[in-house]
């Protein structure tokens, strides 16, 4: 069989098979237990890099692993939250507009940071210190907020939804710089992920 196959790409796989199980769930109706899902994905791309740099990698091998995990996260970060967003009731022709531009931000955010990332690889050895643009894995924490706050919004939810969307778009392709969390940063994101996993089982 073609491709790479260790435990270096499991669990991006893994998030992989939550996006795909998510977007049946959302479109069955079930859009809370689709949310859960995205979540799930950001937790398994949150810990996918650690653990293939535990592993000596050939260069096919670490190549692979960048491709696989920019697919990945078009589908579970770009297309997923956008059907959940369809499935929550955001059909009309602007917001449909708004989630194809969320998707196509999604997209071009991640072909440039692949092309900018093998560039500034081939320069040095040092780690990424900072994003150009909001990195497109973050929806995963901050879909759940926007999700929540429709028991705020109301009959304004779904315009709400928009304007979020867009608004998400629009940093992915932005110029501004992220400082890239290091251990003790994600700690403190899982233990937010916590917290939002806990809200969103009271407040389904």
């Amino acid at each position: 069989m073609i491709g790479f196959y260790n435990y270096t790409v499991i669990l991006t796989y893994v998030g992989l098979i939550s996006g795909v199980v998510g977007t049946f769930l959302a479109l069955e109706g079930h859009p809370c237990s689709a949310v859960f899902c995205c979540m799930f994905c950001g937790f398994c791309d949150m810990f996918d890099g650690f653990i293939a740099r535990k592993r000596i990698r050939t260069t096919p091998e670490k190549k692979f692993g960048i491709q696989i995990d920019s697919l990945c996260d078009l589908i579970c970060f770009g297309f997923f939250p956008a059907l959940i967003s369809y499935s929550l009731g955001a059909t009309q022709v602007y917001q449909c507009t708004i989630l194809i531009i969320y998707v196509l931000a999604a997209l071009i955010r991640l072909a440039y940071f692949n092309v900018m990332e093998e560039e500034r690889q081939s320069q040095t050895d040092e780690k990424r210190k900072f994003y150009e643009g909001l990195p497109v894995t973050s929806i995963a924490m901050l879909y759940p907020l926007i999700y929540m706050s429709r028991i705020f919004f109301k009959t304004q939810f779904l315009l709400a939804l928009s304007l979020f969307m867009l608004s998400i778009a629009i940093l992915f392709v932005s110029k501004i710089k992220i400082t890239k969390p290091g251990n003790r940063g994600l700690m403190v994101l899982l233990g937010i992920g916590i917290i939002e996993f806990l809200l969103l089982l009271v407040v389904k």
